[in-house]
């Protein structure tokens, strides 16, 4: 059974989680880094998720690892990328 573990990071004041399942594969919290930029994190990471960069990260690094990928559909949220939508009343 693999082994799970916890540590920590600290960097520029900031500690920063790190959670492993197998000593292979790291998770790092994407909270704790975003803490960096705003007291409030979640509104930065909701703010790198709308970004066009990371949506082409994302589905690159899809196309790599997952070989259930659909890169037809994914098109469709890369080409919202980084768009706001306007909301008429």
């Amino acid at each position: 059974m693999a082994k799970k573990g916890k540590d920590i990071i600290q960097a520029k004041g900031f500690t920063i989680e790190v959670i492993t399942n197998d000593f292979v594969n790291d998770f790092i919290s994407l909270t704790d880094i975003a803490k960096y930029k705003s007291d409030e994190p979640n509104d930065v990471i909701k703010n790198w998720m709308r970004s066009k960069d990371t949506i082409e990260f994302l589905g690159l690094w899809e196309l790599l690892n997952n070989l259930d990928f659909k890169p037809v559909e994914f098109d469709g949220f890369k080409k919202e990328a980084g768009y706001k939508k306007l909301h008429h009343l």
